[in-house]
């Protein structure tokens, strides 16, 4: 057996053509494209995929596009994604800030005193163990 060429073989061969026990250039670099095609793609989707939750991450209703964009991945459902996008886009009004701003002012002025605001949730924690009523076991029985 001779290497070479056959006599009907033309005498200038691509690059990409190669001979026997030799390495594929053009597979190398097919196999590298491919791979960087769907880790770059992947990267794109989640980046596009998150941009609701960033864009309304400091929002009041960052809860809800959240729980829009999971249901949006897992459920491949895109009217979940848009809505969360709108939803992120969109500034809701603060209706509860001014009438606890309102009402606080009224007890300042009627004089009645405010129960200090807890600074920590053990804090609010402790403080609402004196506003439970005892179990009915624990108080006296009369006879």
């Amino acid at each position: 057996m001779t290497d070479g060429l056959h006599p009907g073989a033309p005498h200038h061969m691509p690059w990409f053509i190669n001979g026997p026990h030799e390495g594929d250039p053009l597979y190398v670099i097919t196999t590298v494209f491919v791979i960087a095609g769907v880790v770059g793609f992947g990267i794109l989707f989640f980046t596009l995929h998150s941009l609701p939750e960033r864009l309304g991450h400091k929002k009041m209703q960052f809860e809800i596009v959240a729980v829009l964009g999971l249901l949006a991945l897992f459920t491949h459902v895109h009217a979940f994604w848009v809505a969360g996008l709108l939803l992120a886009l969109i500034d809701l009004p603060d209706f509860v800030g001014p009438w606890k701003r309102m009402a606080s002012s009224l007890e300042k002025m009627s004089g009645i005193e405010q129960p200090p605001e807890p600074s920590t949730k053990a804090d609010s924690i402790d403080g609402l163990a004196e506003h439970i009523p005892a179990p009915a076991a624990a108080l006296p029985r009369g006879t």
